[in-house]
C-alpha cells in the first residue's frame, strides 16, 4: 500500500514514510491510493476475535510492506495490553435502540488512547531501523496531548511539543500533559490562543523550511493517517458485536476535526455495513453547516463544557472531501487555497451529494448537552461526558429506523468534566484509581504568545536535529 497526498503534487509514501512525515510537504493529507475491501464473509469470520487481534486484521492491508503481520500483532497486543478493560473498546445498552461505545478505557481517559498507543509504539519500530530523531509538534484541544504525550514520554529519539490554548481545556485534561515530567516532554501553553490558532502553528511549522531542513518534522494530530487507521477498528467491533455483516449499524460521532468520524467512513469502504455516520458539534458547528448546507465557512470559537470540540476548521474533512470529489489533487488544492485565503467555501454539488449518502449531522447547544447529560443518568444510570452527550443527542435525534442499533461513540470518561457532569447531575465523577493522585503530581509547562515565531524559537533550542 502507498499513500497519496489529498492536494495532488507530494510524493507518495510508503506506510512507513506517511507515518513519519505526518503532513504532505504540498500541505495535503496522506489517504491510501485505494481503500482495501472485505467480503462480507472475511467480515463475518472476525466475529469473536480479541481486539488486538481483529485489529491486526484490519489494519494489515494499510501497512503491509512495511510490517509483517505477525510484528503488527505483537504491536496491537503490547498497545492495547495498557488498557483497563478486557474488550478495550466495551459497548453499552442503553435502551432499545441506542447503545454506548466506551473508548475511555486507556491510560489517559479518552478515545486518542486507541490510536495512539499504537503511534507511539509505530514511531519508535520505525525510528530504531535508522538514525533518524523525531520531532513531534501538536495541538491538542484537550485530548490528544496527554494521549499523544502518555504514547511517547521516554521514547528514544523522539522529543514532542505539545501546543494548547490556556486556559481553554479542563484541570484534569491539562494536568494529564503538564505532570508528564519526562526530559522529551514539553508542554506549551499559547497564550489568548485558540485551537485552531495553535493548529495553524502546527500547520505552518511543517511548510517552514527553516525548520524542516533541521528538524525531522512529525505528526501526532489526526492529520496523521496512522492514528485514523487505528481508530477504524472499533467501528469493526462494535459492529460485529451487534449483528454485522448480517445487520447494519449506524453511528453517532462528537466530532470537532471530523477525525473520528472519517475513521467511520473507512470502516464502510472496507465494507462494514454502515447505515448512517451521524456527525455531532456542538455550537462550533462548521461541519454540521457544511453537511447540512455546503456551507464550509470558518466562524468564531466559542469556548462551550466540551472543548475538545471547540474548533471551527477541520482538518480531516479535507480527506473526505478528496474522495468525494473523484480523488482530484489538483481541483483539492484550488479549492482549500481559497478557503485559507477567505475562510469560506461552498462543497461542490459532488461533494454534497456523496456526504449525504452516508452522513447526516445534528448540533447541540449548551442546553441540549446538559439535557442529554441528565437523560443518560436518571434513564440509564450512566453518567456521561459533555462531548459524549452531543453525540447521544444527535443519536435520538436522528430518526434512524427502529431495526437499526445507533452507536454512540463516547470519546471521554465523565471524570475529566466534573463541574459539568455534575451541574447536569449532581453527581461528581471520581477519576478511576489509576489517575486518582493526578492533582497531587507537580506540572511543568512554558506559556508562549500564540505567535508561529515563539513556538518555532522554543522547539528550535530544545529539539534534537534529524540526525
Amino acid at each position: 500500500m502507498d499513500y497519496i497526498s489529498t492536494r495532488g503534487s507530494a510524493p507518495a509514501l510508503d506506510f512507513e514514510g506517511a507515518t513519519l512525515a505526518g503532513l504532505a510537504s504540498d500541505g495535503g493529507l496522506y489517504v491510501p491510493r485505494e481503500w482495501p475491501r472485505f467480503s462480507k464473509d472475511e467480515i463475518a469470520a472476525m466475529a469473536g476475535l480479541p481486539y488486538a487481534e481483529l485489529a491486526a486484521k484490519i489494519m494489515f492491508p494499510f501497512v503491509e510492506g512495511s510490517l509483517t503481520h505477525e510484528r503488527l500483532l505483537e504491536l496491537t497486543t503490547e498497545a492495547y495490553g495498557r488498557f483497563a478493560h478486557k474488550a478495550v473498546t466495551p459497548l453499552k445498552q442503553f435502551d432499545e435502540q441506542q447503545w454506548l461505545l466506551e473508548l475511555f478505557h486507556g491510560p489517559t481517559l479518552a478515545f486518542k488512547d486507541v490510536a495512539l498507543q499504537l503511534l507511539g509504539l509505530l514511531f519508535e519500530e520505525f525510528l530504531s531501523r535508522s538514525e533518524r530523531n523525531l520531532t513531534i509538534v501538536g495541538a491538542t484541544s484537550g485530548d490528544t496531548g496527554s494521549a499523544a504525550i502518555d504514547a511517547v514520554a521516554g521514547r528514544a529519539k523522539v522529543d514532542i511539543f505539545m501546543l494548547h490554548p490556556k486556559g481553554r481545556v479542563s484541570d484534569v485534561q491539562r494536568r494529564q500533559m503538564t505532570t508528564v515530567l519526562a526530559p522529551n516532554v514539553h508542554n506549551l501553553a499559547l497564550e489568548d490562543a485558540s485551537f485552531d490558532d495553535a493548529q495553524a502553528i502546527v500547520k505552518r511549522m511543517f511548510n517552514d523550511r527553516g525548520m524542516t531542513d533541521r528538524f525531522a518534522i512529525g505528526a501526532v494530530n489526526s492529520i496523521n493517517w496512522a492514528r485514523l487507521m487505528a481508530q477504524v477498528v472499533y467501528y469493526f467491533a462494535a459492529g460485529l458485536q451487534l449483528g454485522a455483516p448480517h445487520r447494519k449499524v449506524a453511528f453517532s460521532v462528537p466530532t470537532g476535526n471530523f477525525g473520528d468520524v472519517f475513521a467511520g467512513y473507512v470502516a464502510a469502504q472496507m465494507g462494514l455495513p454502515v447505515e448512517k455516520l451521524i456527525v455531532a458539534t456542538n455550537v462550533n458547528d462548521i461541519l454540521h453547516r457544511a453537511l447540512a448546507n455546503g456551507d464550509y465557512s470558518q466562524g468564531t470559537v466559542t469556548p462551550t463544557a466540551a472543548p475538545s470540540m471547540d474548533i471551527q476548521v477541520s482538518s480531516n474533512f479535507e480527506r473526505l472531501l478528496f474522495d468525494l470529489g473523484g480523488r482530484d489533487g489538483k481541483a483539492l488544492a484550488e479549492q482549500m487555497a481559497g478557503f485559507e485565503a477567505t475562510k469560506a467555501m461552498q462543497l461542490t454539488n459532488a461533494q454534497r451529494e456523496g456526504a449525504s449518502a452516508l452522513f447526516q449531522s445534528a448540533r447541540a447547544d449548551a442546553d441540549e448537552m446538559a439535557s442529554t447529560i441528565r437523560w443518560a443518568w436518571e434513564n440509564c444510570g450512566e453518567l456521561i461526558d459533555p462531548h459524549t452527550a452531543c453525540g447521544l443527542f444527535a443519536a435520538r435525534s436522528a430518526g434512524i429506523d427502529a431495526s437499526i442499533p445507533v452507536v454512540t461513540l463516547a470519546t471521554a470518561h465523565p471524570a475529566k468534566f466534573p463541574e459539568a457532569v455534575e451541574r447536569a447531575t449532581g453527581h461528581r465523577p471520581g477519576l478511576p484509581e489509576r489517575v486518582g493522585d493526578l492533582f497531587e503530581r507537580e506540572e511543568r509547562f512554558t506559556s508562549l504568545t500564540g505567535s508561529f515565531e515563539a513556538v518555532a524559537e522554543f522547539v528550535a533550542q530544545h529539539a534534537a536535529p534529524k540526525v
